[in-house]
C-alpha cells in the first residue's frame, strides 16, 4: 500500500537571507566545479570559512575520508579556510563546540550518503540550528545527493523505500539525486507518493542555486528535470526556472 504524503506549508519557516545549492551527486570532481565556484562566490570568496558536514557518510564509517575529500576539493578551487566538523550522531550534533564551528561558516556543505541518518541526526539539533543561524545571516547552505535530499520538505529513503519528512527549507518538493544514472528509476514510485509536490531530478555533477529573485539556475555538467502536475520539464546549464 502506498502512503500519500501531503505538503504542510503552514509549518514552513522562512529563512530568506542566504542561498541554497542542491547537487545531484558525484561531488568533488569534473564539472561540479561550476556550482561550487558559484557557491564560494556567493559566500563571499575564497577567504571565507567553509564547513564540510560528513554526517551522511557516518553509517558506513566513511565520514573521515569523505570529510578530507571535501577539504581537498574546495582547496583545489582556491578556498583558503576549509574544515570538516565531525557531526556524525545525535551526541555530536548537540555538542555546543561543534555547533559554534558551524555557525562561523559562510558555506556549509552536507555530503552524500545515507539520507535518513543525516535527517534524523540533524533534526532539532544544535548543529542544525547553527546551520540555520548562519544561513539566515547570508551563508550558503549546500548539499549533494543525500545532503540535497534532506533540505526539501520530503525525501525518499531508498533503503526503506519510504517517503519521509525532510528539514523543509524547500517546501512542497522532493529531490531525486543521481537522476541520470539510478535515480530516475525512483520517479514512477515517487510520483504516486508525493501528491502534488514537485519532484526535482538532478543529474550527477550538476547543481542548482537559487537567485535573489526566487528563481533557480543550473550549473555543471547535466540537467535538472522537474516533474509536477503531470508535466516534465528539463533545464540545462545556465537556464533558470521557478519551483
Amino acid at each position: 500500500m502506498q502512503v500519500c504524503i501531503h505538503s504542510e506549508n503552514d509549518q514552513v519557516k522562512s529563512f530568506a537571507m542566504g542561498y541554497l545549492l542542491l547537487e545531484g551527486g558525484s561531488e568533488f570532481g569534473g564539472r561540479m566545479s561550476d556550482p561550487d565556484l558559484r557557491a564560494i562566490d556567493l559566500a563571499g570568496g575564497v577567504e571565507v570559512p567553509i564547513c564540510i558536514l560528513p554526517t551522511a557518510a557516518a553509517p558506513d564509517k566513511n565520514d573521515k575520508r569523505a570529510g578530507k575529500n571535501g577539504i581537498r576539493w574546495f582547496q583545489s578551487l582556491g578556498a583558503k579556510n576549509v574544515f570538516s566538523v565531525d557531526v556524525i550522531d545525535s551526541d555530536s550534533a548537540n555538542d555546543e563546540s561543534l555547533a559554534v564551528s558551524i555557525r562561523t561558516a559562510s558555506l556549509i556543505y552536507m555530503l552524500g550518503g545515507f539520507p535518513r541518518h543525516l535527517a534524523d541526526t540533524l533534526a532539532h539539533s544544535l548543529a542544525w540550528q547553527a546551520a540555520l543561524d548562519a544561513y539566515n545571516q547570508g551563508a550558503v547552505l549546500a548539499g549533494s545527493s543525500a545532503g540535497a535530499m534532506v533540505l526539501c520538505e520530503h525525501y525518499y529513503d531508498p533503503f526503506e523505500r519510504r517517503l519521509l519528512r525532510g528539514l523543509n527549507l524547500i517546501p512542497n518538493a522532493c529531490v531525486i539525486p543521481h537522476h541520470n544514472s539510478f535515480g530516475k528509476a525512483w520517479t514512477g514510485h515517487l510520483e504516486k507518493m508525493v501528491c502534488g509536490a514537485t519532484l526535482i531530478g538532478i543529474d550527477e555533477q550538476t547543481g542548482m542555486i537559487n537567485n535573489a529573485d526566487g528563481t533557480w539556475q543550473i550549473y555543471g555538467a547535466g540537467a535538472a528535470t522537474l516533474y509536477r502536475n503531470g508535466k516534465i520539464n528539463h533545464y540545462t546549464r545556465g537556464e533558470t526556472f521557478s519551483l
